[in-house]
């Protein structure tokens, strides 16, 4: 970016763009490999599974925050 719009700007861009362009685990194989395809889609190269996530990363918080509570809520 050129030096314009302030320096905090600028470093929570970087910060986002580093986040977003990072490979993530594969939920379903494992590998280091999942890549964002479109918004909110991501896709592992190794396996080619497909799925919904968080705009910038595949997991958002509220998302990790479901999944704990759901997890320990045991089947009756």
């Amino acid at each position: 970016m050129v030096s314009r719009y302030g320096v905090k700007i600028r470093k929570r861009v970087s910060e986002i763009l580093a986040i977003k362009n990072r490979r993530y685990e594969c939920p379903k194989c494992g590998k280091k490999r999942v890549k964002r395809v479109k918004n909110a889609l991501w896709e592992c190269g190794a396996c080619g599974y497909t799925f919904a996530g968080g705009a910038y990363g595949p997991e958002t918080t509220v998302g990790l925050t479901a999944k704990r509570i759901l997890g320990s809520i045991k089947p009756q």
